[in-house]
């Protein structure tokens, strides 16, 4: 009944002369990948693609789903809340049943609606504002990754137990994922007694925080949390470096992109972050890592294997009741899969029962190791 993905070597994953041959006539079942293809924050997208193609690969070498290929299509919403609703209505509009994302938590809370109204089975591998979730009465919507807050607090909690600050300051984006998670990860260090002297918004996008530096030293803060994205938080680091503000910065997976380098230079070394756990240090996962990097793509970023994740219990819960969407939700809901993530199974609206986020430390060369 359901896909194998415990593999034992990339032999048993391809497989040899026994695996189908398709042809352009076949069946196919078309899973939607709603990513930012476009704008600042495409390379969540882009590992959201790499987790995506890499299972979609291997399903279709195993003979797809009940003989019906796999096959995606990207659908753009930018990370948009804007954009968000667009997306849902060109899924639906194209009839497609399936969707793995969206992305970013402000866009798929205001597409949620439109997917979870048409019946349109979607599993996000990023978005982790609880808002998505909470209080919706959704049956089509889950997640493979965890929420804000499961992460705000594995964050605080290494802020009180390691750093042990004398003031702090929490900054966001004012976006829901960013001043979401910002505002979690403040009310757990108050309650804890950590002096949080400042909470305060900034504007995504813009190009001079140097305003907000100079408060930060004004108030004698010797650390910074930041909820929110990594081109906002390679400019806190870069500037803040700049301006003499030498004190360590943290933000949440949002920030936990190569790209952060290049914005933040030499200051983005010794970066905290919350993230999944590398999943790709899994001896079980062996043969899925390399399936991963025979095709040159990082199964160890922050969504390419959360984002695999979704299109196996989906091949999983197709497999099992068939190209039926209403089935298919109901299948998931029901069940608990094994997959390179752990354990997957799913409360009622959708939220995985268990999930654990890790801290990491970042390096100028764009590496990341487990903080101490």
């Amino acid at each position: 009944m359901s896909v194998s993905f415990r593999i034992k070597t990339l032999a048993a994953v391809l497989g040899s002369a026994s695996l189908m041959a398709f042809s352009s006539a076949q069946a196919e079942i078309t899973i939607a990948m709603v990513i930012p293809a476009t704008g600042p924050l495409t390379q969540y997208g882009d590992m959201v693609k790499e987790g995506v193609a890499t299972a979609v690969e291997l399903i279709n070498a195993e003979g797809g789903i009940n003989g019906e290929k796999l096959t995606t299509v990207i659908v753009d919403d930018a990370c948009e809340p804007k954009q968000g609703p667009v997306a849902a209505n060109r899924v639906v509009n194209d009839k497609v049943n399936y969707v793995i994302g969206p992305v970013c938590s402000g866009a798929a809370i205001a597409a949620m609606p439109i997917y979870d109204n048409e019946g349109v089975v979607v599993l996000t591998p990023s978005a982790t504002a609880p808002a998505l979730t909470d209080n919706n009465g959704y049956h089509y919507i889950f997640r493979t990754i965890g929420r804000d807050d499961q992460q705000g607090p594995a964050a605080a909690k290494y802020i009180i137990n390691n750093v042990k600050p004398s003031k702090v300051a929490v900054l966001h984006d004012k976006q829901s994922y960013g001043q979401g998670i910002a505002a979690n990860v403040r009310d757990v260090l108050k309650d804890a007694g950590v002096d949080v002297v400042l909470f305060e918004g900034i504007n995504a996008g813009d190009s001079d925080y140097s305003a907000v530096i100079t408060k930060l030293k004004s108030e004698g803060v010797d650390f910074v949390y930041f909820g929110g994205y990594h081109p906002e938080m390679g400019l806190l680091l870069r500037q803040g470096a700049e301006q003499g503000l030498k004190v360590p910065m943290m933000g949440p997976e949002g920030v936990g992109n190569p790209d952060v380098n290049a914005i933040a230079g030499e200051a983005v070394e010794g970066m905290l972050l919350t993230l999944p756990t590398d999943f790709s240090q899994n001896p079980e996962n062996a043969a899925i890592v390399k399936a991963f990097k025979d095709n040159k793509r990082d199964p160890s970023g922050a969504f390419q294997m959360t984002a695999f994740t979704g299109v196996q219990v989906l091949a999983e819960a197709l497999k099992a009741v068939g190209d039926d969407p209403d089935k298919v939700a109901d299948y998931l809901h029901a069940n608990q899969f094994n997959t390179p993530i752990g354990a997957v199974a799913w409360n009622e609206q959708g939220d995985l029962k268990d999930f654990v986020f890790d801290i990491f430390e970042w390096h100028a060369d764009g590496s990341k190791t487990p903080a101490k």
